[in-house]
């Protein structure tokens, strides 16, 4: 009797330990006014979020539906409409026209890093780099990350910079954080 409350006992503590190192990835978080959920890929949550139909629309018009999809996994930086609409007045429609899809290709795949880069890693390797992070795009260029605060700031090749305002928002193939500008490579 007692070697079986002790095997209980043992038991419901892996079981809490599992719980509490999964827990982080499992929670659904708030983004454009709609859940995100773990168990979906990137694709199938960005559609949900209000805040994201330009990037959706973007994605969509570049053909990176699939790729987005896939089994990754990727690290994405995805802006708001808001972050779009700082552009200068007609950028958006403009790279959205078919004649200049890899324009476009390029931008959104500036947006996303190989792996799965959750906040916690970002800064690990801020710190590791005494105060910058530097990491490859899937685009072949860079983007540098600092901090501001407590904020996670992610700065282009051309020196815009963007704050990452809403983090570690996993996906089944990755993980995204929201952030407020659009990044762009080098021309």
């Amino acid at each position: 009797m007692k070697a079986l409350k002790k095997l209980s006992i043992s038991l419901l503590a892996v079981a809490a330990l599992t719980i509490g190192k999964a827990g982080a990835q499992d929670k659904t978080v708030m983004v454009g006014g709609a859940e995100m959920y773990p168990s979906k890929n990137i694709v199938q949550n960005a559609m949900n979020s209000q805040d994201h139909t330009t990037l959706v629309a973007a994605v969509k018009a570049a053909g990176l539906v699939q790729t987005l999809e896939g089994a990754g996994p990727f690290t994405v930086f995805a802006p708001t409409n808001e972050a779009f609409s700082k552009l200068p007045a007609g950028t958006v429609d403009n790279l959205l026209k078919p004649e200049n899809k890899m324009m476009l290709t390029s931008v959104l795949t500036y947006h996303v890093v190989s792996g799965k880069m959750d906040s916690k890693m970002l800064m690990d390797k801020i710190n590791a780099g005494n105060g910058k992070a530097t990491l490859a795009t899937v685009q072949g260029g860079m983007l540098t990350f600092t901090m501001k605060g407590k904020k996670l700031v992610v700065t282009d090749e051309k020196g815009n910079m963007a704050m990452v305002t809403i983090k570690d928002v996993y996906q089944s193939n990755g993980v995204i954080h929201v952030i407020d500008t659009v990044l762009m490579p080098k021309a």
